[in-house]
């Protein structure tokens, strides 16, 4: 087993939402403190993590080819792999039988066992025994609020301001995975956006599975936005993901008002069938739903909105589908998440439904969702062209280090070539848009007047 004098080094790979991206920085911080080293190198690492997500297939699937990678590794030298996460809690039989090379499964709520579950393992080991460490229990109290994140340098920084949901929509396996509702101590969180000021980010994002229904005592999601909105040096917040039964008109007029919270609404629609909506225990119908959006966009009608739609979900009809497609051509979204219906394992979709609708047919309803959205979201962007907005600058742009790349305040990606404006990541500044596609605004330095 390695002394204290020969650090253990843990190489850490993150799948899925923003949440397993904070959840990463948690672990990272715990086991910095119990004297673990971390490595961008998996050739380096003596131990591989994968923080994982179950909501999607694309990224289940991920963690499973990872894993398949892993085994000529481990055949090689000493190694422990640890699947942590969602699929951790929801899979774990299948894991621990199917994927014997896995050493230690943690769930959601079980990260401060992770370093004796890693010693542990390494231990088992080096004296030739096959003893598996196992954390997934479910906790009602566990928000790691006494944790502070290890942060990569960067201009935006997450804080969860609440863990679990109670919602129980029956395609998701969140509440299995992730336990019920239990939201932070808002003045720790206040405090935590103080020391992300202080260490120079820009931007908070306020993470929860349905995080406005965030209640701590008397206070509310909108007071808590507001308080994180109001810290000096913050100068945007945004928030993901709110349910659209949790919209008090308080929050709506705090987004509308407050000079520093993000004009852009994330609005999970998920169907626009009312038959669907039922199925999958949403508790909003198409009616409600709409007449949110028309409530939203009557207040401001420059917010941005964005959704998450599922296609083919259980004995969705071809009328079923044209009623969402409907609902989308009118709504108009900025921008649109479109997935195929995949089934989870312990849902309640995947208890008492039947998963019957065809993959080819899930596709063909995909493809022309996401063409209808790709027209819509090239002629929202094309509203920008001659108007000059503020972008906040992250840093370089993917294609071109020419270029600098940047977010405006509805989170459109926004590029420019650097040679005509100068910038640092965490920088606001203005630039006016000569052109548009469908993903992005095109800018340029502003005309002197």
């Amino acid at each position: 087993m390695k002394t204290k004098s020969t650090p253990t080094h843990v190489h850490l790979e993150t799948f899925g939402c923003q949440m397993n991206e904070y959840d990463s920085e948690l672990v990272r911080s715990l086991m910095k403190q119990d004297g673990f080293v971390f490595t961008d190198e998996r050739e380096r690492a003596d131990v591989i993590l994968m923080n994982t997500c179950a909501i999607r297939e694309n990224a289940h699937n991920k963690v499973y080819k990872h894993l398949s990678e892993l085994k000529k590794l481990k055949r090689q030298r000493p190694l422990v792999v640890g699947v942590l996460g969602c699929m951790a809690q929801n899979l774990k039989e299948e894991l621990t039988d199917i994927q014997p090379l896995v050493d230690v499964l943690a769930g959601p709520d079980a990260y401060r066992q992770l370093p004796m579950l890693i010693r542990n393992a390494m231990r088992s080991q080096e004296e030739g025994l096959d003893q598996k460490g196992l954390a997934v229990d479910l906790s009602e109290y566990e928000t790691y609020h006494d944790v502070i994140p290890d942060r990569n340098d960067g201009v935006n920084a997450w804080i969860a301001v609440m863990r679990g949901c109670d919602n129980f929509c029956s395609f998701c396996v969140v509440p299995y995975t992730r336990g019920r509702e239990r939201s932070r101590d808002p003045e720790g969180i206040v405090q935590e956006a103080h020391r992300i000021a202080e260490q120079g980010f820009k931007q908070i994002t306020l993470l929860g599975q349905n995080v406005n229904s965030y209640r701590f005592g008397d206070w509310d999601f909108t007071q808590l936005i507001t308080a994180v909105a109001d810290v000096p040096g913050i100068e945007r917040v945004r928030f993901t993901s709110p349910h659209p039964k949790d919209f008090p008109p308080s929050l709506l007029d705090a987004v509308v008002s407050h000079p520093n919270i993000c004009k852009q609404i994330h609005l999970p629609l998920q169907s626009g069938s009312d038959r669907m909506l039922v199925l999958m225990n949403r508790t909003y119908t198409n009616k409600e739903y709409r007449t949110l959006v028309d409530r939203i966009r009557t207040l401001r009608s420059d917010i941005v909105l964005t959704t998450d739609i599922i296609c083919g979900f259980c004995g969705e009809s071809d009328e079923e589908f044209a009623e969402t497609y409907r609902l989308v051509n009118e709504t108009r979204f900025h921008s649109a998440f479109i997935f195929k219906y995949s089934e989870r394992k312990n849902t309640i979709a995947a208890r008492k439904f039947s998963d019957d609708v065809s993959e080819t047919v899930k596709t063909e309803r995909v493809t022309r969702l996401f063409d209808l959205q790709r027209n819509i979201a090239y002629e929202r962007n094309r509203e920008y062209l001659k108007m000059t907005i503020p972008v906040l600058v992250e840093g370089d742009a993917k294609r071109s280090a020419a270029q600098g790349m940047g977010k405006s305040d509805g989170n459109i990606t926004v590029i420019w070539d650097k040679c005509t404006v100068p910038s640092q990541p965490g920088d606001m500044i203005s630039l006016a848009i000569y052109d548009a596609s469908s993903t992005t605004l095109y800018a340029e330095r502003p005309p002197v007047n």
